[in-house]
């Protein structure tokens, strides 16, 4: 029998039963759908961290507490054994191939006339901040100097985010706000940078970091940030950042990231996270094929007696093969062409609110699982049909 005339057949006998062909290719929709959904999110998660970090710039190494991986508190908290004197050492140490800048980070409440931001971060770090930083932007006004950042000078420039809950339409240079108890003179706006893990980066007050310690009484850092003068010397300036450390501190009291290989470790954890949210949406589509071969089973048994007067007129055992197999691709592909469009079409949806990216080979991954489906749980049905006995199916009532 011909492939054309198979095919008509097969559409038939689905087209007749259009209900059950609908319910039949649902499970497979809904695999295809959450498959290409789950991806996008891993993919988008990925995309968006790995800008945020490229963001930073290049050249910069991360100095943070604790080892990645390594000793903790019996209660797991990473203990913070850095201190401003080591951002000093590094400052000296690499003084001709890197800038330096120590960060510590707090909480506090700001407030301004009437108006009142619980949620702002404060960050006290030193006038290098923006040479290390490179998405650290002034947009209006100036970044504090050297000369008020060592007096403890309070003054502080903000993010997009405090303009707007503190100062609304105003221009907030020139402005006394305060942080906490103390009021501070804002001298600069930072330029919008968005968040990063949740974080606002523009909610954000950044003021030296003398007048942090005396605010907060703070006598560990939080990060050092050091910036290489060019790419080529991001290796050499971690081997001597390295070693001065270790002077004072063992290698299981801090880490040393690069951008790059924070990128890695990222890139790394989102693979993983990007497989395993696609393996669960796998199970779906795995309980899709299964309902396909149940259809198929039940579609062989009403049509027993179909099958065996196609036999005693001449079809084949390999055309009634056929026959059913291809009822069962073009269900799995139905379910798998419409569950790809759904899943496109929910992701560009999702892009608008969260970080969302199709990639092509979720797409084709998908297609790939639906026509494996068809193909693996549709052959026991099919063979089933293929080694009926005419005469006894005939006899089937």
């Amino acid at each position: 029998m011909e492939s054309r005339e198979l095919i008509k057949l097969a559409f038939k006998a689905l087209i007749s039963n259009k209900l059950r062909s609908f319910l039949t290719t649902l499970g497979i929709i809904i695999g295809v759908f959450a498959i290409i959904m789950l991806v996008s999110l891993g993919s988008g998660l990925q995309r968006y961290i790995t800008d945020q970090i490229a963001s930073f710039g290049s050249n910069l190494i991360f100095v943070i507490p604790g080892r990645v991986g390594g000793a903790r508190t019996p209660g797991g908290v990473v203990v913070n054994k850095l201190l401003f004197s080591d951002a000093t050492s590094l400052q000296i140490k690499l003084k001709s191939a890197a800038s330096v800048a120590p960060v510590i980070s707090q909480s506090s409440t700001s407030k301004y006339k009437n108006k009142t931001d619980k949620g702002m971060s404060v960050l006290g770090t030193t006038s290098n901040y923006t040479k290390t930083v490179q998405n650290a932007v002034i947009e209006k006004g100036i970044f504090f100097s050297s000369s008020q950042e060592q007096s403890g000078a309070k003054v502080a420039i903000v993010g997009a985010t405090v303009v707007n809950n503190l100062f609304s339409d105003q221009n907030p240079i020139g402005k006394h706000f305060f942080i906490g108890n103390n009021i501070y003179t804002v001298i600069g706006v930072m330029k919008k940078r968005g968040s990063v893990f949740g974080f606002d980066q523009d909610n954000t007050a950044v003021i030296p970091i003398a007048a942090a310690r005396r605010q907060f009484g703070i006598n560990q850092v939080n990060a050092i940030y050091i910036s290489a003068n060019e790419a080529r010397l991001v290796p050499f300036v971690k081997d001597q950042a390295k070693k001065v450390l270790l002077r004072r501190l063992t290698e299981d009291d801090f880490t040393l990231q690069t951008a790059e290989s924070s990128l890695e470790t990222v890139n790394n954890i989102t693979n993983i996270l990007s497989l395993a949210l696609g393996g669960i949406a796998a199970i779906s589509l795995l309980v899709g094929g299964i309902g396909v071969a149940n259809i198929m089973l039940v579609s062989v048994t009403e049509r027993t007696r179909e099958i065996g007067l196609r036999k005693a007129l001449g079809a084949r055992r390999i055309d009634i093969l056929k026959q059913f197999l291809l009822e069962a691709i073009i269900l799995s592909l139905s379910g798998g062409l419409i569950g790809i469009a759904l899943g496109i079409g929910g992701s560009m949806l999702v892009s608008k609110f969260f970080v969302s990216s199709v990639t092509p080979w979720s797409a084709f991954l998908a297609f790939s699982f639906s026509l494996l489906i068809g193909v693996v749980f549709g052959m026991a049905p099919a063979l089933r049909a293929s080694k009926l006995n005419p005469i006894e199916a005939l006899r089937y009532e």
